[in-house]
């Protein structure tokens, strides 16, 4: 009888040992770059194809669909649309108001959100401020303070405690760790706004030590939200930019959400990446997700958990992606939730009031659908602002006398972006909305000194955007890298120059010097004449490049001569009012070599077509469906 009795306690507790399987969704939003709504505020239209409130409906959508659910934001929340710079110097939020954008997240019923890098562009006061007004746990693991720097300047982790059902229908309160991290280079792209006041650590490093403490404290799971995305180059060194594949590597970590990359993951851009796993959706074994830019996606993470003992353990996960928009049919999948609208309407509103306001007059369309291939008009009004601006800033100093050039990029050329991110201002008036349009970041004037040999360089780098083409390959080749971003596609006026795309790309995109022998930049001259490598010039460009971003050779807060207080959308707009009513036109001072025998072919967007009348030497091989065409450059 004692035996029987036993035998039956011990059952009893292997059954209590071994609970029902748990099912946990755990859900993502990544870089909505304050795209609040499904509105594009430099058209100033609805969008179907952004915005969080649509978002919103897949995510009230997905959380019906379990009973078990967490959602995270992975930051570049803050920054991004005119709605964020109305917000941030228009019509400052007060002291007891919270931050529009940290409005919605609280509707939404967020659990847990990151830091990402567009987050430092403000300043950290208005960024204390946002997250002091959330409902729910900022973290961030790798930025310390400068004056001490074993001290977090943000909360590192946090840990959840819920309470979830299994599949019997019996509750478990689950201890979930959330860590946060940030890449490193905001040290160089946010240098005004966190010099001598924080520092910044290695992703891996951090996140390293982070998890192991909540191990040690014994959470159930940890979730690492990671404003990081994948490159092919396994070999990152230390405080590297991309290092998803090397965070999944860290022990105790159960699903990897991802970001900065403006990507989707998974998904077939990244067939064959090393350590992937696309079908389940993980990275080495990790479940990971990154749910594309400006609200296009939902990231699905679902878990399956036994627990033997008093562990859970992760024995099934599968990740997925909901997209708001179908980029194949051009045809939106949800609706907006109108909740969203609601909430931030004022500020919508008066972002619209400010858009809205007269400028200038164009006599001609300004647009960027060929600003790869092309001097562009686009880029040539940013870039003669700045010179504008800037001959006034050093007036009287001793770089007044020195040769100046200007350097502007496509911020606006489609890529990650997607096919319908170009600028497109038609001939008319040109409001505010215009100035953003050109120049949709809130960079500084800033200027450099740097050798003739530099500016070679520059251009060497910049010129890494292109495919090598074969001259005695296929009739047809592809030029432009679709991997490549056109924000570090640098053109400098004041000089001219040929790009010999048949030569191979003398650096990488990290910067690294890859082959010495290569020169794409051919007859560069100043003033008609072959440039003097020795000779000392002042560029103009943006903190952002100044401080390094984009890995340009030579370019550091070293070379910085004067550092502007004012944005380059403020000297962009001061430049049109004094315009008044002009014409959009670039100056050719830059072209591609033709590569006799050989059609170059790039992709852009189908409404290029309207403007081909307007480019000479471009035309339409074919439209691709999903709003893209296939156009070749003439020899």
């Amino acid at each position: 009888m004692r035996r029987l009795l036993l035998s039956f306690a011990l059952c009893l507790g292997l059954a209590a040992a071994h609970a029902a399987p748990l099912q946990i969704r755990l859900m993502e939003t990544t870089d909505i770059h304050m795209n609040l709504l499904d509105w594009d505020y430099y058209q100033d239209r609805p969008s179907a194809e952004l915005g969080l409130a649509r978002t919103a409906t897949l995510i009230k959508a997905a959380r019906q669909e379990s009973a078990n659910s967490l959602l995270f934001d992975n930051g570049d929340l803050l920054q991004g649309t005119p709605l964020g710079d109305h917000v941030a110097h228009a019509a400052p939020w007060s002291k007891d108001e919270v931050h529009p954008a940290i409005r919605v997240l609280n509707a939404l019923h967020y659990d847990a959100a990151n830091i990402g890098n567009h987050d430092f562009n403000y300043g950290l006061p208005l960024l204390r401020q946002a997250i002091a007004g959330a409902r729910f746990s900022y973290v961030n693991a790798n930025v310390m303070l400068a004056s001490d720097a074993n001290r977090h300047a943000f909360v590192p982790s946090t840990i959840l405690t819920r309470r979830f059902k299994d599949a019997a229908g019996k509750s478990h309160l689950l201890r979930i760790g959330v860590v946060g991290v940030v890449p490193p280079q905001i040290m160089q792209w946010d240098h005004r706004n966190l010099e001598g006041k924080v520092i910044a650590r290695d992703m891996i490093e951090a996140a390293t030590s982070e998890v192991r403490k909540l191990r040690a404290k014994g959470v159930d799971l940890v979730v690492l939200i990671a404003h990081t995305g994948l490159s092919p180059d396994a070999d990152q060194p230390p405080g590297g930019e991309y290092v998803a594949a090397q965070l999944s590597a860290i022990p105790g970590i159960d699903a990897l959400l991802l970001g900065h990359q403006h990507a989707e993951f998974p998904s077939a851009q990244f067939a064959g990446f090393p350590g992937a796993d696309l079908e389940q959706g993980t990275l080495h074994g990790v479940p990971a997700v990154m749910a594309g830019h400006w609200g296009s996606h939902l990231g699905l993470v679902d878990l399956s958990l036994d627990r033997v003992g008093k562990h859970w353990k992760v024995i099934k996960a599968q990740v997925s992606l909901r997209p708001i928009f179908d980029a194949a049919t051009r045809q939106p999948l949800v609706d907006a939730d109108p909740e969203i609208g609601r909430l931030i309407a004022r500020e919508h509103s008066g972002t619209l009031e400010d858009m809205r306001r007269p400028v200038a007059q164009t006599r001609s369309p300004i647009f960027s659908y060929f600003a790869t291939v092309m001097d562009d008009p686009s880029v040539q009004i940013v870039s003669d602002a700045q010179a504008a601006y800037a001959r006034e800033l050093l007036k009287g100093t001793p770089e007044a006398d020195l040769p100046m050039l200007s350097a502007a990029a496509p911020f606006k050329a489609g890529g990650r972006q997607g096919i319908s991110f170009y600028t497109d201002i038609p001939a008319g008036p040109l409001l505010a909305k215009s100035v953003a349009e050109l120049y949709i970041y809130p960079n500084l004037v800033t200027v450099v000194k740097v050798s003739g040999a530099e500016v070679r360089e520059w251009l060497e780098m910049s010129a890494g955007i292109f495919l090598r083409i074969d001259p005695k390959g296929p009739p047809e080749q592809d030029l432009v890298d679709p991997a490549a971003r056109s924000y570090n596609f640098d053109t400098i006026d004041g000089v001219t120059y040929e790009i010999d795309v048949t030569q191979p790309a003398r650096y990488d995109i990290e910067g690294k010097l890859v082959a010495p022998d290569s020169h794409r930049i051919q007859a560069l001259r100043w003033q008609g004449k072959p440039i003097d490598e020795t000779a000392q010039f002042i560029v103009v460009t943006n903190n952002y490049r100044a401080n390094g971003g984009g890995h340009f050779p030579a370019l550091n807060a070293s070379r910085i001569v004067n550092a502007s207080p004012a944005e380059t959308r403020e000297a962009v707009a001061q430049y049109l009012a004094r315009q008044g009513t002009m014409d959009a036109r670039a100056d050719g001072n830059w072209r591609l070599r033709p590569v006799p025998g050989i059609r170059l072919r790039f992709t852009t967007s189908e409404k290029a077509e309207a403007y081909l009348p307007l480019v000479p030497g471009i035309t339409l091989v074919r439209k691709l469906g999903g709003g893209a065409a296939l156009f070749e450059l003439s020899e």
